[in-house]
């Protein structure tokens, strides 16, 4: 397993007609967990995947200027299935391109 980072261009002004979707994206993702509660359930109301320990294997997502950031711990391949299925899901939701600038799938 390795160190995974993504930034997709959902960005952190994005409007609450993007944000109210979030939860529900999340969900329909291998691995839902939920949203961290503290403690060692994660930091709060950040959302989890397979795991809240970040020694074993997880994602989790931040807001951050630069977009919507993913990092993990995990297998090179499960992670392009995982963050292929997240972009499918999302441009399908929120019906606009969802990847990441820096690979060239989208517009900056």
């Amino acid at each position: 397993m390795s160190g995974q980072e993504m930034n997709l261009n959902i960005r952190y002004d994005a409007g609450k007609n993007v944000w109210d979707k979030m939860p529900d994206i999340y969900q329909q993702l291998e691995g839902w967990l939920g949203f961290g509660e503290g403690g060692s359930m994660g930091e709060v109301n950040i959302p989890y995947w397979f795991s809240f320990n970040e020694n074993e294997k997880h994602i989790l997502a931040s807001v951050e200027p630069g977009g919507l950031h993913f990092s993990g711990f995990m297998n090179d391949e499960e992670w392009l299935i995982w963050s292929k299925k997240i972009k499918e899901i999302a441009t399908n939701i929120l019906g606009f391109k969802v990847g990441e600038i820096e690979l060239g799938e989208v517009e900056g």
